[in-house]
């Protein structure tokens, strides 16, 4: 049976295979099987270590072991997936994917390392760290590079459109102008402190390394004279990892549902932003570039449509819904374990890739956009209405007690033009300097300091 692209169950892996390629060593099962060798491996060169434990390994053995996971490859896998699901040589099926890797090491090791594989260990004491050892490394190398581009690309275009004067609409209505920079420097700024969030999250993640029940048990009935927490805090720390003392069987992952529940807070910021962008779209503030080729409907010719930013908004949607999914069950376990989380961990990998796919949508929608100054200025000019704010403002400061309500009698629901605003100026009983302020209000000319505001970026 043909197991390419096409035949695959998930998108993911088939039609935005070329865009989660990336993740492929974090998130498939082969990465999942070499991250589980490298903690058994450094395992067993940390009890080398220590004087209670009769093992003894040399530099070059260790090197030789080290190179079990260093150069683990598709036969590698194969092997270890074998040893699970038919058995090899001696050893019968496992059916248990973490002891095919005890077996993997024994029957690849080019060191006599026998009982001193998987000594003491429980599975989940391998597989939290693993788990770590490739969610850590996905979204440092692969998940915040795609979040820095985007946020570029917003803080590139909120240098390049400072001054370009944009009608704000709230409520959907009509309001005070903007300018199109200043509100790309928004979505700058609040991306900026999400990936700082994410940041943080992915540098506190932690792991157990405790036996069965968390009491290191085991070990301390075979040497009690070793001091196994601290042999456990140096371990932990050697894998690049927080130390979790106090754990039942599992690690309770409260650090892992800090980390989705930071990667939301970026999507979330992410999924306003690709809906204002298909409403400028929509209302022509943004024109879009006719890809060569491409084709935007069956049936009308003439669509170019926002693809990109719906595709976005899709999968950050989805990938929201499986990271409250994950932050939500990861840290719960009945007692002191039950494996219903296992498989639910294996889905981590699926809700990354809706992140990248996303990401990549964004940048590309982001990159085939420019602003429509002419129809953001026509906009403008004929809704002269918003300058309203700014002379009920100015009334106030000469004293008016009534000057709200005199411009909400002239514009509230009503059509109006510029003079007859100037036709209100000229009734008013204000100094002529104030006359000829008001005078010179014009919607485009009224964004405060929108241009300025941009280069708070430089500031954060």
């Amino acid at each position: 049976m043909d197991r390419g692209p096409l035949s695959a169950v998930s998108p993911l892996d088939g039609r935005y295979a070329r865009y989660t390629e990336p993740l492929v060593p974090y998130a498939s099962e082969r990465g999942l099987m070499r991250a589980r060798v490298e903690v058994e491996v450094e395992y067993l060169v940390a009890l080398a270590d220590l004087d209670a434990v009769p093992l003894a390994l040399d530099d070059g053995e260790r090197a030789a072991l080290r190179a079990l996971y260093e150069e683990f490859d598709a036969e590698d896998a194969a092997l270890v997936k074998q040893l699970e699901t038919e058995g090899y040589g001696d050893y019968p099926a496992t059916n248990h994917d973490v002891k095919a890797v005890e077996y993997f090491i024994r029957e690849r090791s080019p060191v006599d390392v026998g009982e001193w594989v998987h000594f003491a260990l429980t599975s989940e004491d391998v597989n939290n760290l693993a788990h770590r050892l490739l969610v850590g490394p996905a979204v440092r190398e692969v998940i915040l590079s795609e979040l820095r581009e985007v946020r570029d690309a917003l803080a590139g275009m909120a240098r390049e459109y400072r001054d370009l004067p944009m009608l704000a609409r709230t409520h959907g209505q009509p309001a005070t102008p903007t300018t199109f920079g200043k509100e790309m420097a928004v979505y700058a700024s609040r991306l900026g402190r999400a990936l700082g969030r994410v940041e943080a999250a992915v540098n506190e993640l932690s792991g157990k390394l405790a036996g069965a029940s968390g009491s290191y048990a085991a070990h301390h009935a075979a040497y009690p004279e070793v001091d196994w927490r601290a042999f456990s805090r140096d371990f932990v720390a050697g894998l690049g990892l927080d130390h979790e003392p106090l754990t039942t069987q599992v690690n309770p992952c409260d650090d892992l549902a800090a980390l989705f529940d930071a990667l939301r807070g970026a999507n979330n910021v992410l999924l306003d932003l690709a809906v204002d962008c298909w409403l400028y779209v929509s209302d022509r503030y943004l024109g879009q570039e006719a890809v060569e080729g491409e084709t935007g409907s069956s049936t009308m010719p003439h669509k170019v449509n926002p693809i990109d930013f719906e595709n976005a908004e899709g999968n950050l949607s989805k990938a929201n819904s499986d990271l409250v999914f994950l932050g939500d069950y990861v840290t719960k376990s009945r007692l002191q374990r039950d494996l219903s989380d296992s498989t639910v961990k294996r889905n981590v990998g699926g809700a990354l890739a809706h992140c990248l796919v996303a990401y990549g949508k964004l940048g590309t929608g982001l990159g085939k956009v420019v602003p429509n100054e002419q129809v953001m200025r026509e906009d403008l000019e004929t809704t002269p209405e918003v300058i309203g704010e700014a002379v009920q403002t100015l009334l106030r400061r000469e004293g008016h007690t009534d000057a709200y309500e005199r411009v909400k009698a002239l514009t509230r629901g009503e059509a109006v033009t510029l003079a007859d605003f100037r036709d209100l100026f000229a009734e008013l009983d204000v100094p002529a300097s104030v006359r000829e302020e008001l005078r010179a209000l014009t919607p485009a000319g009224y964004t405060g300091v929108a241009a300025d505001l941009v280069d708070e970026l430089d500031q954060g």
